[in-house]
């Protein structure tokens, strides 16, 4: 990566609206029915987006990330190649000499995205308040079943969080935004769950003009 850049959260504009993978992915990993709206999907992508993909890669490299991305949600032609290769993955030679066939940030994104999307699949929101959705030819999945299910689908982005972490800590030069944080692995699980920022040591002055040079947003998200 070249020149100098900073790494500011987005105040409407880029950032604001964009998504990182189109609904039509998902047919790629899971088999989802046709029925169901992208405008439905795009929700729980960007709430997988905010809530767990942007905790994960830290806010810095994350809205450095978005900025090489149109409002349509394609990469830009022009977008750095390192930034490519961590979104679109790629084959590499590891720090232990290994051969590694590095997926990109695609599955992660899809499995968070799918586990909220079915956590939230079985409620209807009524005048009234929510009810659970009953259907013709069909039995609505128990809440514990869906609670397993969320779980899994958790389970399996998590796995290839660790993949993206990898590739991130074999490749540290080249994502000089990247910041290694145990507690933030230590903090993703499997079952739901809302999560705070940490405001201690995770946003100290790192003495990266490209890290300090961020803005960090609320506390809550």
């Amino acid at each position: 990566m070249t020149g100098n850049q900073t790494s500011t959260p987005p105040s409407g504009g880029w950032g604001a609206t964009t998504i990182l993978i189109s609904p039509s992915v998902f047919q790629q990993f899971e088999d989802i029915s046709t029925n169901i709206k992208p405008e439905r999907l795009q929700v729980f992508i960007k709430k997988a987006q905010e809530l767990d993909l942007k905790p994960f890669m830290g806010y810095p490299l994350y809205y450095q990330l978005l900025k090489y991305f149109d409002d349509a949600g394609q990469m830009k032609t022009d977008a750095p190649q390192v930034y490519k290769k961590l979104f679109n993955g790629f084959e590499y030679i590891d720090r232990s000499g290994y051969t590694v066939t590095y997926e990109g940030l695609t599955p992660t994104l899809v499995y968070f995205t799918f586990a909220r999307f079915i956590e939230s699949n079985g409620v209807h929101f009524t005048a009234t308040g929510p009810v659970i959705k009953q259907y013709d030819n069909a039995q609505a999945v128990s809440t514990p079943d869906i609670l397993k299910l969320v779980q899994q689908q958790r389970s399996v982005a998590n796995a290839h969080a660790n993949e993206v972490e990898k590739f991130l800590q074999d490749n540290q030069a080249d994502y000089p935004l990247w910041r290694y944080n145990e507690r933030n692995k230590s903090a993703r699980q499997a079952g739901p769950r809302i999560r705070g920022i940490d405001h201690t040591d995770f946003n100290d002055s790192t003495g990266v003009a490209e890290i300090d040079n961020f803005l960090p947003l609320d506390t809550l998200y």
